[in-house]
C-alpha cells in the first residue's frame, strides 16, 4: 500500500514535512519519495497508511490538497474510501468500480478532475487531456464523484 500525498499549489511539501522534527520523526521509518505533484510513501498495509495519515493529520489539512492510497500501480482511492474499506467494511474493492474520477497533471500541479462513466477506460478520456503530462484514476465514494471540474486557470494549460 502507498500514499501519494497531493500538496496544495505553491508548496513544497517534502521540504516543508522534513523541515519539521514532529513530521520528520513520523516520517523516520517510511522513507518518503519527492514526486512533481507531492509526495509519495510506501507502507506495508492500509492500516499502517491510514495510520500514518492520521498522524500527519495537521499538515495534511494545511498543505496537501488530497491524500490518495494506491491500490494498484496506476489506480489510487480516496482517503473517505480507503476509511469505508478498513473500518466501515461496507465496501469491497475489485475490477470494474463504478465511481472513478481522472485527475490530470500539468508540470506537477493538479489542473483538471473529469468523473468517469462506469464501465469506461482510461484512454476513452485522451481529448480532455490536451496539455496534460501524467493522470491517475481515482476510485472513490458516490458522494465523492462531482461534476468534472477545471482545477486551475484556462490560462495554465497553455
Amino acid at each position: 500500500m502507498n500514499i501519494l500525498l497531493v500538496q496544495r499549489e505553491g508548496t513544497d511539501l517534502y521540504h516543508t514535512l522534513f523541515s519539521s522534527e514532529t513530521s520528520r520523526m513520523a516520517l523516520r521509518f517510511y522513507h518518503p519519495k519527492k514526486k512533481s505533484c507531492g509526495v509519495y510513501i510506501s507502507c506495508a498495509a492500509l492500516s499502517s497508511a491510514l495510520a500514518l495519515v492520521a498522524e500527519l493529520r495537521w499538515y495534511i489539512r494545511r498543505y496537501v490538497r488530497e491524500p490518495l492510497f494506491e491500490w494498484e500501480p496506476g489506480i489510487y482511492f480516496t482517503h473517505q474510501l480507503a476509511q469505508d474499506v478498513y473500518y466501515e467494511r461496507t465496501v469491497v474493492l475489485g475490477p470494474g468500480w463504478q465511481y472513478r474520477k481522472l485527475y490530470g497533471f500539468k508540470d506537477g500541479k493538479l489542473i483538471s478532475s473529469v468523473p468517469m462513466v462506469p464501465g469506461s477506460t482510461v484512454e476513452e478520456y485522451h481529448q480532455e487531456y490536451a496539455g496534460i503530462d501524467h493522470t491517475l484514476e481515482i476510485w472513490c465514494t458516490e458522494d465523492d464523484v462531482d461534476e468534472g471540474e477545471l482545477v486551475s486557470g484556462p490560462d495554465d494549460l497553455i
